[in-house]
């Protein structure tokens, strides 16, 4: 059985149902119009740079991207329950993330076009760069808080991957090691139901992901990760246990992923036309909207403004990371080594 002080939720931790309306008033968080605006605003933002990005990758102007469409409340409502002085650590698909963070959507657009100088300033945003190889970035995130706890920081560290990435070693590694240093790690599972073409149910015996936190004797959650209220709520609560010494938590979004995997699959070859049209009536960016126009805080104007917003300056960061000099061949060279070995440095000696 689980330690008397930790919880473990099973049953889907939901705030705002698929209709728009609050069922769950008592862990409803207090927030002002303005943070639900700004909640939608994101979320809208962030599906416009994801179909945009779509778009230039099928023009040539991008390479190989992940889309995060229908993830939006997962990624929005985790990140903006993160403090300044948190870290966040992405898996490739977390663009809303980075977005919510503050990171430029042009540089955004620049890494995906192959220039890894798109991943620079993260410092400023205590984030690391992108994460591609499936779960080699949640152990990363576990050090950082490790790290934290040692020098007696208050911070967080918050990494994110996929339902994929849970049968991975680095799962079991990352997790375990944080359950037994309980250090200050929140582990956000974007359970979007299939790691490229297989399934979750042909991935683990276990019903849910979440339930994996009782192995490891640490906090577990899951939530509806189309309700960006409960994504808010869950994460906060989350972070702020770390924060007060409490250890770390498993959540899992249970979400789901409209788009391929990336711009290579198709998946219309392993999921049905059905499957997915039913989830996209659970739209997380619809279902917040039909909730803001019962509660008087959505109009067509303000509809309309956030849109031709959101394009604006999409449209500008296109603009400005296609405006940007190619980078230099010796880049390849550094950050590698301190100092290179000579076999490198010939090499290097080629390109000049």
């Amino acid at each position: 059985m689980p330690k008397n002080d930790i919880r473990i939720n099973f049953e889907l931790f939901q705030i705002l149902n698929e209709d728009g309306r609050i069922v769950n008033t008592r862990d409803m968080p207090q927030l002002k119009n303005d943070d639900i605006k700004r909640m939608y605003e994101l979320m809208v933002l962030a599906r416009v740079f994801d179909d945009t990005a779509l778009k230039l990758q099928r023009e040539g102007r991008l390479l190989t991207y992940a889309s995060l469409q229908g993830q939006e409340a997962s990624q929005i409502g985790s990140a903006i329950a993160l403090q300044k002085e948190d870290w966040f650590v992405p898996s490739y698909r977390e663009n809303g993330v980075f977005i919510a963070r503050g990171h430029p959507m042009d540089m955004l657009y620049q890494y995906w076009a192959g220039d890894e100088r798109g991943m620079d300033k993260l410092d400023s945003i205590n984030g690391l760069p992108v994460a591609i190889p499936v779960g080699s970035q949640i152990p990363h995130a576990v050090g950082i808080a490790w790290a934290n706890k040692l020098l007696g920081k208050r911070s967080v560290a918050a990494v994110y991957f996929g339902d994929g990435a849970t049968s991975k070693g680095d799962f079991h590694e990352g997790v375990n090691f944080a359950g037994v240093f309980q250090v200050p790690c929140v582990f956000i599972c974007q359970n979007n139901q299939w790691a490229i073409s297989v399934s979750r149910k042909k991935q683990t015996a276990s019903e849910t992901i979440v339930q994996k936190a009782i192995a490891y004797g640490i906090e577990g959650v899951l939530v509806d990760g189309n309700d960006v209220f409960a994504v808010f709520k869950v994460v906060r609560d989350a972070v702020e246990r770390a924060r007060s010494g409490k250890g770390p938590t498993l959540i899992e979004c249970y979400t789901y992923r409209m788009q391929n995997h990336t711009t290579a699959d198709d998946w219309k070859k392993y999921r049905s036309e059905e499957e997915v049209e039913r989830w996209k009536q659970k739209d997380p960016i619809e279902r917040l909207k039909k909730y803001m126009e019962s509660e008087g805080i959505w109009d067509e104007n303000y509809e309309k403004m956030v849109w031709d917003d959101a394009r604006t300056q999409v449209s500008e960061a296109t603009r400005k990371f296609e405006s940007v000099e190619p980078p230099s061949p010796l880049d390849m060279f550094k950050d590698v080594y301190g100092k290179l070995p000579p076999e490198i440095e010939e090499q290097r000696k080629d390109f000049e």
